[in-house]
């Protein structure tokens, strides 16, 4: 890749790595507390508009299409291979997870969890959609490909991104489930770029989170 070349993806990079670790900054949570719903919320637009960003920086100065993201139409495939990966992140992933974290002895997601569910039901269902498809388009359909393209290394792409992803994920989650995401986000990324179908990373993004977030804790709220 020439200089000419590489540098829009540096500058999408930067403006999604860069976007979102301002968004998660001490910086701007003392523009509002964290627990403010409007300040939450408009956390959630700031990703989105971050996301439109970087699709404006591939689409009309890198002039390279969506399918450049490994973004295809949906596809029955996709919902095979979500569903796939969905049982892979329960069955197997998490466990190896927890076993590492434990074996450490760093803390779990109890703080997290007792954060997000402290927010009304309808904005942890637009935190969901968020996360399912701004972060998987930022993280992984965006930064493994363009670093791959700097780099020339699938490997060395899928571990910077995933590193990245899960140091911006330790100001709200804390070092136990920050670690968790990156050896489960290895994983997951390894099955990205094995299959190089976005559509069903955010299909099991959404899944997976919307399973954390809605529905156990509807199931529990019920039982009680």
């Amino acid at each position: 890749m020439t200089r000419q070349n590489a540098l829009p993806a540096i500058v999408g990079l930067f403006v999604a790595w860069g976007g979102t670790a301002l968004l998660v900054s001490p910086v701007a949570r003392s523009l509002g507390k964290s627990s403010s719903i409007v300040a939450s919320l408009l956390g959630q637009v700031a990703l989105w508009l971050l996301c439109a960003t970087v699709i404006g920086i591939m689409l009309f100065w890198e002039r390279k299409p969506l399918e450049s993201l490994w973004l295809r139409p949906l596809q029955w495939q996709s919902l095979a291979w979500a569903g796939a990966l969905i049982f892979a992140s329960i069955v197997l992933v998490f466990p190896v997870t927890e076993w590492v974290r434990k074996a450490i002895g760093l803390p779990g997601y109890a703080a997290g969890m007792e954060t997000a569910l402290a927010y009304p039901v309808w904005f942890r269902i637009v935190a969901v959609l968020t996360a399912g498809v701004v972060e998987e388009i930022l993280f992984r359909g965006y930064a493994v490909t363009r670093l791959a393209q700097l780099t020339g290394s699938l490997l060395l792409a899928g571990s910077l991104s995933t590193l990245v992803f899960a140091a911006l994920h330790l100001p709200l989650w804390g070092a136990g489930p920050s670690l968790a995401f990156f050896i489960g986000g290895l994983a997951t990324t390894a099955f990205f770029v094995w299959r190089r179908d976005l559509v069903a990373m955010i299909i099991a993004h959404i899944a997976i989170d919307a399973w954390a977030l809605l529905v156990t804790p509807a199931f529990s709220q019920w039982w009680l």
